[in-house]
């Protein structure tokens, strides 16, 4: 069964930042670039959870719902995106059990891409007033 220590392992291996929130345990921000938020880490087990926040939901819902679930159908094998309250979240669950670097891997992969490639526009649609 993979530990904390693995995961720590694991993103070192990967050469990613992390740090430890301080007051939440097993609770780690994993830092990618200057321009995106950092990704949220949870090891809670039997899983480890990471999540984004994206933004607030605004503009205009039915295109921004719409594009979230195509982006969940169609660019996204281990993530989607959801909804807490009025944020957009960007999520993922894994299982510790039997946790391995490269599932790790590609899991914080898709999220970079997501954050680079996506985001910017559902910032455009969320931003968007809707048509009256």
């Amino acid at each position: 069964m993979r530990t904390i220590k693995d995961v720590e392992a694991y993103l070192e291996k990967l050469n990613r930042r992390y740090s430890v929130v301080e007051g939440e345990r097993d609770t780690y921000l994993i830092h990618t670039s200057d321009a995106f938020p950092p990704i949220a880490m949870r090891i809670d087990p039997p899983l480890v959870v990471l999540r984004v926040h994206i933004g607030d939901a605004a503009g205009d819902p039915p295109a921004l719902f719409r594009k979230l679930l195509e982006l969940n159908a169609g660019s996204l094998l281990h993530s989607s995106y959801g909804l807490e309250a009025d944020r957009i979240v960007l999520a993922s669950a894994l299982e510790l059990e039997n946790l391995d670097f490269n599932e790790l891997e590609a899991t914080l992969d898709e999220i970079d891409v997501a954050l680079a490639q996506q985001v910017p526009e559902l910032a455009h649609i969320s931003k968007r007033q809707p048509v009256t």
